[in-house]
């Protein structure tokens, strides 16, 4: 790949999966970081949680006025997989903002050789950082990654401060370091139970300037994409580029990120993991395919499903009727008395045929249903693919799957204890990734990235492409009619960056 033209920024993401360790992480966030650098790409975004993991299916042994052991020490290893970046929990959970950016807290300590070693690099790199440790040597790590490969560094982490977790973001430069932080301020549905709310306070955008541009960027994280008035305190900033590290890996999602540029005249770029299932994945990894592996449509029939559970004697059951199909195609549901084994005739002078049972089918992960082989093993072993993306409700699907072989009948789900679809694509995802970069006119440019764990996609961009859009549109200035709409937000200065 040649230089990027005069002028444009060449952007990239990608969508690798979290490893088995934080350090096996960090060395192929740092593999990944050297090839961008080979493409002459000036910044990478990485996925939501990439260090930490994204527990994809893990309940915590969790219900409603009840908690288990196993669950508690599923949440103190996964406690103990946290980075620890030095923060402090800070007011309202927004960490100590500027005085730990700028390495100001009390209490460094020596975290041993590797410590010493990072800080006398970086000491010699920038004389005017002050190289106190504090946490894990994390943060350590992750700016010496973007000062040798001179990559501007945004990624996803989950991160430990006091006695909870924080699912963050930080913003790494080649030339500064840790430019900023923010903590996700709303937790997706059960993300709730583990990570805890961030202040708003973090939303502050960062600016920096590569090859002569100035740039001004800030994360909004997975689901936070959806609250419109989170995305408007991006907005009100002046950011130029929006990035969106996520747990989303849903086709609907590349719609908001066009609708995202769009509305703020920015440029969008997106990562979330591809995860892949089977064996060789890493342990974590295969938890979360254990749990949550059905798509919006699959979830849907296993509710249906989840309601057809064993009754007791001469209980009333809801089992789907029996069915043929007459000489035209059509099926007729057949009445209960002449379910057991009656024929039929299609209203034609035809003589009376045998009743053709309907064949069994599936749904895959996209909804469209499969019909099986006639084959009576195939369709009584089939297995669906369950692919849960954030915020479906899957808590019939366990259900569903514990009551194999309870569907009577034809038509429905065929599940086994493996819950997996023979034969498709998705057998292999836990999730599919779908990394992208949108221009400020909703174009997408690169991407999105399916199904691929170890590419990278680019994006040569030129940032006045932005302001070329606010022709028409601003959502902060001339069309945000702020004689009319007032707008504030706790602790978040949102006087616009300069350009």
């Amino acid at each position: 790949m040649g230089a990027p033209t005069k002028g444009a920024i060449r952007l990239a993401t990608a969508s690798p999966a979290t490893q088995a360790t934080t350090q096996e992480t960090l060395s192929q966030l740092e593999q990944l970081a050297s090839r961008a650098a080979a493409a002459q790409a000036d910044l990478l975004l990485l996925p939501e949680a990439y260090l930490g993991g994204y527990p994809r299916g893990s309940d915590f042994g969790c219900r409603v006025g009840a908690r288990t052991a196993e669950g508690r020490d599923e949440f103190l290893r996964y406690f103990q997989a946290a980075v620890d970046l030095g923060d402090t929990v800070g007011p309202g959970c927004a960490g100590a903002g500027d005085a730990w950016v700028k390495r100001q807290l009390p209490g460094a300590h020596d975290s041993g050789e590797h410590a010493v070693e990072v800080a006398t690099a970086i000491r010699d790199a920038h004389p005017k950082v002050t190289t106190k440790q504090r946490g894990d040597g994390t943060r350590e790590e992750l700016e010496r990654i973007a000062r040798e490969t001179g990559v501007f560094i945004v990624v996803g982490l989950v991160e430990k401060a006091g006695g909870s977790l924080y699912c963050a973001v930080v913003y790494v430069s080649p030339d500064h370091g840790m430019i900023g932080k923010r903590r996700k301020v709303q937790p997706t549905g059960t993300e709730r139970l583990i990570w805890a709310q961030g202040s708003p306070a973090t939303l502050k955008a960062v600016t920096t300037t590569i090859r002569g541009v100035r740039i001004n960027l800030a994360a909004a994280i997975c689901w936070e994409n959806y609250m419109p008035l989170l995305r408007q305190s991006l907005y009100q900033q002046n950011i130029n580029l929006y990035l969106a590290p996520t747990a989303d890996g849903r086709d609907a999602w590349l719609a908001l990120m066009r609708t995202i540029a769009l509305e703020g005249r920015c440029f969008v770029v997106s990562s979330n993991m591809c995860v892949r299932g089977g064996s060789g994945s890493s342990e974590q990894q295969q938890q979360q395919q254990q749990h949550q592996r059905v798509g919006a449509a699959a979830a849907t029939r296993g509710r249906e499903l989840s309601h057809r559970v064993a009754s007791p004697p001469h209980a009333h059951t809801t089992r789907r009727r029996n069915s043929c199909l007459t000489d035209e195609g059509f099926e007729i549901a057949l009445p209960r008395a002449a379910s057991a084994g009656a024929a039929i005739t299609s209203g034609s002078s035809s003589p009376p045929r045998a009743r053709k049972e309907r064949r069994r089918s599936i749904f895959d992960a996209d909804g469209n249903e499969i019909v099986l082989p006639c084959d009576e093993k195939a369709s009584a072993g089939a297995d669906v693919v369950m692919e849960v993306d954030e915020g479906v409700d899957v808590s019939a699907v366990d259900d569903a799957q514990k009551q194999k072989q309870q569907e009577v009948g034809g038509g429905g789900i065929a599940t086994t204890a493996t819950g997996k679809l023979p034969n498709t694509v998705a057998d292999s995802f836990v999730s599919r990734g779908g990394s992208s970069i949108v221009s400020p006119f909703g174009d997408v440019i690169a991407g999105p990235q399916w199904e691929d764990d170890q590419g990278i996609i680019y994006a040569d961009v030129d940032f006045e492409d932005c302001i070329r859009g606010r022709l028409d549109l601003d959502a902060a200035g001339s069309y945000s009619r702020n004689d009319s709409f007032k707008f504030s937000v706790e602790g978040l200065d949102l006087d616009p960056l300069p350009y």
